[in-house]
């Protein structure tokens, strides 16, 4: 029960989940603080959405899971 839960977690870290909540955070803050207009906020938090989803459905070897 432990491992499974350590290895989802380790499996969360990745670079890409990473930068995809990080860029996330980022256009939040600023939308928030009224640097960005929610107009552009939601165009770029799809693309990145997007992009997160559409390549976490390949594995390495570049097939459909």
């Amino acid at each position: 029960m432990m491992n499974n839960i350590i290895t989802r977690i380790g499996n969360l870290i990745t670079i890409k989940s990473l930068v995809t909540l990080t860029l996330t955070i980022v256009f939040a803050v600023l939308s928030l603080k009224g640097v960005i207009g929610a107009d552009l906020f939601m165009q770029v938090f799809i693309m990145i959405v997007a992009f997160y989803f559409g390549t976490s459905k390949r594995d390495d070897t570049g097939t459909d899971k």
